[in-house]
């Protein structure tokens, strides 16, 4: 199985085993601690019972997908042409094509902006609303708050026998529970659904354990110590060690709508057609039926986006994949009537540089990190479709009109789910956090 690196060497095994380790430190008690604290009157009222968040790990160009420049010279408009949108004016990348045609049923930021420009401190800004409190590397794993996934588990979770988080294939740096707990961390599914043989592990019952042999304690935590969970052996996974995880692994292998909502195989094949038969698109039908079967909170987590070099080359071949996936998604969950109920965000960490350059040693021209500008997709939830929120310059730099911060793009994704981002938590000291430090929406999309 290949690995994807981006430019600081991080690959999947090094999220599993160092992202969760510093995530997974508090206990069962501060667990139920969390979940015992009153609700705060008032506030937000849902539009949202889920949110899949489509990650694009790396930091995606905004130029060649979501907000080209036509009209700047070469050097930065870049090899793509433009093509028209569904909303008169705005205008995509050539290979977007079938975002481009859909407009209608989403809505897209173009002026979100902040300072963090590397892997580790922009993962943490975007997935949490809360910027990093020290100075961090590029190649840093680093957790001083909860992801917008452990927020909404702990908000959301329903007792219906499924995790109330998920990340498929794997966990973003920054999108753990932080001192939420080890119950709000999410629920990994590494295995790739496009496979004949995809399988969901612990959601299976060992070969030589029946149901009715399954309900001894003492015998549920032998059995289950032997099942593969987030790579245990090579993270440690401290998990293991609550109560907590003995009783989800109960829940799912027992559940008969969590084996059903795994149960990829069961789609008609023109509709695993319909999403592409490859990993992403996969996923992103699986994450559709996890909504359906009450999940709050799915990441698909798509690695790669990192385009130091062959840019153009990479993306020829991967956009019109991901073009098409993500535009089913959407249009499946509105025909399905779920789309004003379930909540769809695409993006990375930040933008890419508006100026083509070459790496040393390279002879394929790319962009580098670029946290002045960035391009975010939101459908569904009450979102107001063909609504296009800010621009930046002519030449890509920067965010210049209706400028707006990760802390707005978090309280969004908040407000639509019936989170107050103005709620205070608590750490396991005692010590009071504002889930977002500025609690204002994106009014356009409330």
């Amino acid at each position: 199985m290949s690995v994807m690196r981006r430019c600081d060497g991080v690959t999947r095994r090094n999220a599993v085993q160092v992202g969760l380790g510093g995530m997974l430190g508090t206990g069962l008690a501060d667990g139920l601690r969390a979940m015992a604290e009153s609700r705060r009157a008032g506030g937000p009222v849902a539009k949202a019972t889920s949110c899949i968040l489509i990650w694009m790990d790396g930091g995606p160009t905004h130029f060649e997908t979501f907000d080209p420049k036509p009209d700047a010279p070469a050097e930065y408009r870049g090899e793509f042409s433009d093509i028209a949108t569904a909303v008169s004016g705005v205008g995509y990348s050539e290979h977007m094509v079938k975002l481009a045609a859909s407009l209608n049923d989403y809505a897209m930021i173009r002026s979100i902006r902040h300072d963090q420009g590397n892997h580790g401190a922009g993962n943490h800004y975007m997935m949490t609303g809360a910027p990093p409190r020290i100075p961090v590397g590029c190649g840093a794993f680093v957790s001083f708050h909860p992801s917008m996934g452990s927020v909404a588990a702990r908000e959301l979770g329903r007792d219906n026998g499924l995790p109330a988080y998920f990340s498929m294939p794997q966990m973003s740096r920054s999108g753990g529970p932080n001192f939420l707990g080890a119950r709000y961390a999410p629920f990994v599914v590494g295995d790739d659904p496009n496979g004949k043989r995809f399988k969901v592990r612990d959601v299976a019952l060992p070969r030589d354990l029946s149901e009715l042999r399954f309900t001894s304690r003492t015998e549920l935590r032998a059995k289950v110590d032997r099942m593969v969970r987030l790579q245990d052996e090579a993270a440690g996974d401290p998990a293991a060690a609550y109560d907590e995880y003995y009783r989800q692994g109960f829940s799912l292998v027992t559940s008969v709508q969590a084996q059903r909502a795994f149960d990829i195989h069961q789609e008609p094949e023109a509709v695993r057609d319909r999403y592409g038969r490859n990993s992403f698109g996969q996923r992103c039908l699986l994450s559709r039926r996890l909504v359906e079967a009450g999940v709050p909170f799915v990441t698909v987590y798509d690695g790669g986006w990192d385009h130091h070099s062959d840019l153009f080359g990479a993306l020829r071949k991967r956009l019109p994949e991901w073009d098409n996936s993500v535009a089913t998604l959407i249009q499946d969950l509105k025909e399905r009537g779920l789309l004003e109920s379930t909540l769809v965000v695409a993006l990375g960490e930040f933008g890419r540089t508006p100026k083509i350059s070459t790496l040393s040693g390279s002879n394929t021209p790319g962009r580098d990190h670029w946290a002045n500008a960035m391009s975010v997709l939101m459908a569904g939830g009450g979102t107001p479709g063909g609504t296009v929120v800010g621009a930046t310059d002519r030449k890509g730099y920067s965010a210049v009109d209706r400028v707006l911060s990760p802390e707005n793009f978090v309280s969004t994704v908040y407000y639509k789910l019936g989170i107050d981002p103005d709620k205070v938590v608590y750490t396991p000291e005692g010590r009071p956090t504002h889930l977002v430090s500025d609690p204002t929406p994106i009014h356009e999309l409330i």
